[in-house]
């Protein structure tokens, strides 16, 4: 067997060039470990939401739905009313985060419009879920339509709500003089405002969060112009749905209740289309 030559010099380079290694990987892997134990574990990110795309928005109301929301479709010629029906899609640049439909028809006394738009909120930050994302959006929706304070909010001023009975020396109750046991606000306060339950208010029975706006405002000679709002949150998707009736001359002025119960009805018919 052949014996393999011997190199001066080689041999201790290599020897030092092991020596080198072994130092800085042992010294390298105390420093990371060191560096680790003080990072700390890594938070986890935000659960996603429920929803990554959205149904389309036109052929999301049948029909019949249409129908009893655009009564002044029914009266237009065939070529009209199939185009009211068919709805108008809003410009969108994607339509996995926002689509919209609007649908008009109108008749000699009056005009009803409706507008449909539904927005998938996505979290771009990691430690904030799509949800709580969508709940900020639907927050600020709610700011900005103003609803009433409700009797039972702290921000109600006394006198606002139930009224006041006055305490006779000894803390008894007595009525006010002069009223025959009936109760008065008390002196300098504001009178309770009689409620109807057609008020602008939060719903209870639709989606996680929903509230309800209703708008009247003059139009011109005589008309009258409402608006009802349904704005409800589902997870990480958010619909807003405007039901327009405006009224020309001396019409009566829309009704409210008509209008609340339709577009309540549409929006519960799209609450159940998302849990499909």
């Amino acid at each position: 067997m052949q014996r393999q030559a011997y190199v001066p010099g080689l041999t201790a380079l290599a020897a030092a060039l092991a020596l080198g290694l072994t130092g800085c990987s042992s010294g390298g892997g105390a420093d990371v470990t060191a560096m680790d134990s003080k990072a700390g574990p890594a938070a986890p990110a935000a659960p996603p939401g429920r929803y990554r795309t959205l149904f389309e928005p036109c052929g999301a109301v049948p029909q019949t739905a249409l129908k009893d929301l655009l009564p002044g479709a029914a009266e237009l010629p065939d070529a009209e009313r199939d185009k009211a029906y068919r709805g108008s899609a809003s410009v969108t640049y994607d339509t996995d985060r926002r689509v919209g439909c609007s649908w008009k028809a109108d008749s000699p006394d009056s005009s009803y419009r409706l507008v449909l738009d539904i927005e998938r909120v996505v979290s771009y930050d990691p430690a904030v879920s799509d949800d709580a994302r969508a709940q900020e959006v639907f927050a600020r929706k709610q700011a900005a339509a103003n609803l009433p304070q409700t009797p039972a909010s702290p921000q109600t001023p006394q006198g606002t709500g139930a009224a006041q009975t006055p305490q006779a020396p000894g803390g008894t109750t007595t009525p006010p003089a002069g009223t025959g046991g009936a109760t008065q606000p008390p002196s300098g306060g504001v009178a309770p405002t009689p409620t109807t339950g057609l008020e602008p208010r939060l719903l209870e029975d639709l989606g996680e969060v929903a509230f309800l706006d209703d708008v009247l405002t003059p139009d011109g000679s005589n008309g009258r112009h409402r608006t009802v709002s349904v704005v409800f949150r589902t997870s990480n998707v958010i619909v807003t749905i405007g039901y327009v009736a405006q009224t020309t001359g001396a019409t009566e002025v829309p009704d409210s209740a008509e209008l609340q119960e339709k577009a309540r009805n549409l929006a519960r018919l799209l609450a159940d289309r998302l849990e499909e």
